[in-house]
């Protein structure tokens, strides 16, 4: 059947004519982009059955289970979606079909460009970094609710928190969570919350949605309202699988509102419990302490505290008439040593002064007129007048003759 051409005349069976389409719709239509509105979503064994419809005609489509994991999004009836596949043909029923290997909400990639863009251009002002991050109160006393007060997560949060604890109580701040007024409906909470200081955390978020339902938590003013807040937040927007900028400048994000309640009010049972539990602690540790100080002073009774005192007292008695009696020691060693060395030092003394070498018969020979010592033979000529002094006395006479050193 080259280029499809065969015989007019030719009898096909049932199986042959739906092979022979499905042939042509394979090769024809190998890959194909079609938009529609989802019908009939089911999901059977994983693969995702589904009708795609617009106003004038509908198609049957699959997508197998190996694809649908990957889904970013809930397919629900009514959701108009952009979807890649080629066209064939189920032999058996004679159905023509698309068969979807990717799909996505319509308009969504333009709408995640935009999304990625403002994303970058927040985080580069720093409205995303970790370190502006609070820890959220350890026991709220009031919790504030930003979203719709006709929605399923409000009633789902009021239910969990009433279960967790009822002492906790809630302050709903009612806004648009869709349209065009959304936006600055929820910033406008979010200002009047923390102008008036009304509660100790905001939980700011909705039910899921698609993309574009979920746009208002995305937008400028709402994510600088949240990153201004001075009130912790908890950005809960959506299921698990959707995001929205609110969840980065949000002190922590919830993946559903269900479970933001979790994380913002404890268990009162479990708080109680905690509490009995450090009580007894702290109880027990007293006890103990008590108890070994009543033994320590039951030691110091009347009849042998004085015996223990003597036990503290002797042994440092002992040690200071050591350390005095070794003082005095010392000292007289020390006097002693030093009136010997004194001793030495005036012997020296007196041998080497000038009167105890003329003891020895030396003698000093000076000028009688100058009174000056006479050193060298040059100092005096013939018929000078000298004196010379022995160890006692004065001798005077007159120089005969004078002979210079050789």
């Amino acid at each position: 059947m080259n280029g499809l051409l065969f015989s007019s005349d030719k009898v096909f069976s049932v199986s042959e004519l739906n092979n022979l389409l499905r042939e042509l719709l394979e090769q024809t239509f190998p890959k194909l982009i079609i938009e529609g509105e989802l019908s009939n979503c089911k999901v059977s064994n994983g693969h995702l059955y589904f009708t795609l419809k617009d106003q004038g005609a509908q198609i049957s489509a699959i997508m197998f289970a190996g694809n649908a994991r990957y889904l970013s999004f809930r397919p629900v009836d009514g959701l108009k979606v952009q979807c890649t596949g080629k066209l064939s043909v189920y032999p058996a029923r004679g159905n023509y079909q698309i068969i979807v290997t990717k799909m996505e909400v319509a308009g969504e990639g333009a709408i995640l460009k935009m999304l990625e863009e403002r994303k970058r251009k927040l985080s580069m002002e720093g409205l995303f970094e970790q370190s502006r991050k609070r820890t959220l109160p350890l026991v709220p006393k009031t919790v504030g609710i930003v979203t719709s007060p006709t929605g399923a997560a409000l009633r789902d949060i009021l239910q969990i928190t009433k279960r967790r604890n009822k002492t906790v109580s809630v302050i709903v701040f009612p806004a648009l969570v869709q349209g065009a007024e959304a936006a600055s409906s929820i910033e406008r909470q979010i200002k009047i919350a923390n102008d008036f200081d009304l509660c100790d955390v905001l939980i700011v978020g909705r039910g899921g949605g698609s993309l574009e339902d979920l746009l208002p938590f995305s937008e400028e003013n709402v994510v600088r309202a949240i990153a201004a807040s001075r009130i912790p937040v908890v950005s809960a927007v959506g299921h698990e699988i959707d995001w929205a900028l609110s969840d980065f400048a949000a002190d922590k994000r919830a993946p559903t509102p269900s479970a933001a309640a979790e994380i913002v009010v404890p268990e009162q049972t479990a708080i109680l419990d905690g509490l009995t539990a450090y009580k007894k602690e702290f109880f027990t540790t007293i006890s103990q302490k008590v108890e070994k100080i009543k033994l320590t002073i039951r030691s110091f009774n009347p009849e042998n505290l004085e015996l223990n005192f003597r036990h503290i007292e002797q042994p440092l008695l002992i040690r200071f008439d050591n350390a005095k009696e070794n003082l005095v020691q010392n000292m007289e060693q020390r006097l002693k040593d030093l009136r010997q060395k004194l001793a030495n030092s005036i012997t020296i003394l007196e041998s080497a002064s000038p009167q105890s070498i003329l003891d020895r018969g030396y003698s000093m020979v000076r000028d009688a007129q100058t009174k000056q010592i006479i050193r060298s033979a040059d100092q005096v000529c013939a018929g000078s007048t000298i004196e010379i002094l022995p160890s006692s006395g004065i001798i005077t006479a007159t120089v005969k003759n004078t002979k210079s050193a050789q």
